[in-house]
């Protein structure tokens, strides 16, 4: 009997590593740690689709040229949209973004129903 139950008790214990997998942010526009110039719209691409009520990103510039000691500002007054696929994440701007350091942090709900987040930076010049 125990010859039966060690590799059924081994099957069962590697099954929630395959349906623990969570959604992960594969590109972005601007990409990570990239210098762009004044982008009016960000677009992130998941891995897994997302559920688009809970999903969403905060942008925060945290550093301008020339004011060494710029305080976090957060930006305010964009729109957020998941496209049709349910894996792209597209975030518009009401205006162009200015000279400076971002930071887009970003979360999700997953089909799986979980919570996942990340960060990212680029700069605008």
């Amino acid at each position: 009997m125990r010859h039966i139950l060690l590799p059924a008790a081994l099957a069962l214990a590697a099954l929630p590593s395959v349906a623990m997998a969570h959604p992960k942010l594969l590109s972005s526009t601007p990409a990570a740690g990239a210098t762009v110039s004044k982008p009016t719209r960000l677009t992130l691409s998941f891995s897994e689709k997302m559920l688009a009520p809970m999903s969403g990103v905060d942008l925060t510039m945290t550093g301008m040229p020339g004011m060494a000691n710029h305080a976090p500002m957060p930006i305010k007054g964009f729109k957020t949209a998941v496209d049709g696929d349910g894996k792209t994440m597209t975030v518009t701007l009401p205006r162009a973004l200015p000279a400076g350091n971002y930071d887009v942090d970003w979360h999700l709900v997953g089909a799986d129903q979980h919570k996942v987040s990340g960060k990212y930076s680029f700069s605008v010049k």
